[in-house]
């Protein structure tokens, strides 16, 4: 278990700092974003579907970051569970929206993988 913890709480520093770098990218350069998404923008697009997934990343990051510095563990192993939802949901939107299994399986769905394994890091500790 003591060798555990530095493990759990290291991936979910990790984690939780993409998210909310992914987020900061989608606000801040929201057309090359979407293109690392997967799902690049049209360029006469709505701006703001960029921008509420920018801002929904962002959250998430602030919300994981929070949790790990008042709640704990346990807290934040059931908070990666519960956002392994939006990787896997994004799975499913890249394919849907023509962007490539690559990017979807090795990218999306990886990350959904990697979450849910910090998640059972997270409640083993």
């Amino acid at each position: 278990m003591l060798m555990l913890t530095p493990i759990a709480y290291g991936l979910a520093i990790a984690l939780i700092v993409l998210i909310s770098f992914i987020g900061l990218r989608f606000l801040l350069a929201p057309r090359p974003a979407a293109a690392g998404y997967g799902v690049p923008a049209k360029e006469n697009g709505d701006a703001a579907y960029l921008t509420i997934k920018g801002l929904r990343d962002f959250t998430y990051g602030v919300l994981g970051a929070v949790l790990l510095a008042f709640a704990g563990a346990h807290a934040v192993g059931w908070y990666m569970l519960a956002v392994a939802i939006a990787p896997l949901g994004d799975t499913l939107i890249v394919l849907r929206h023509g962007g490539t299994k690559a990017v979807a399986f090795g990218v999306h769905f990886a990350t959904a993988v990697i979450v849910l394994i910090s998640a059972a890091l997270l409640f083993a500790v």
